[in-house]
């Protein structure tokens, strides 16, 4: 079964993913390719997280009562 596409993953199954990946590579139990493969999809994992998070500062922000953008 393909995982899903990263781009479509919400804030919270993009971070539940993650974490399922760590407790996989701390496991220990993957050969390395295995784990350079999940490696590689949790920093995009990471990556997709961090996005989505700035996304909601910067709507966050723009949400000061006078109309102006004020930082976090």
């Amino acid at each position: 079964m393909a995982s899903p596409s990263i781009e479509s993953l919400t804030y919270e199954a993009a971070f539940a993913e993650l974490e399922q990946i760590v407790g996989l590579l701390e496991s220990g139990a993957l050969s390395l390719e295995e784990s350079v493969t999940l490696f590689e999809r949790g920093r995009a994992l990471s990556d997709r997280c961090q996005a989505l998070l700035d996304q909601a500062e910067l709507r966050v922000s723009k949400l000061a009562d006078d109309g102006s953008v004020e930082p976090l």
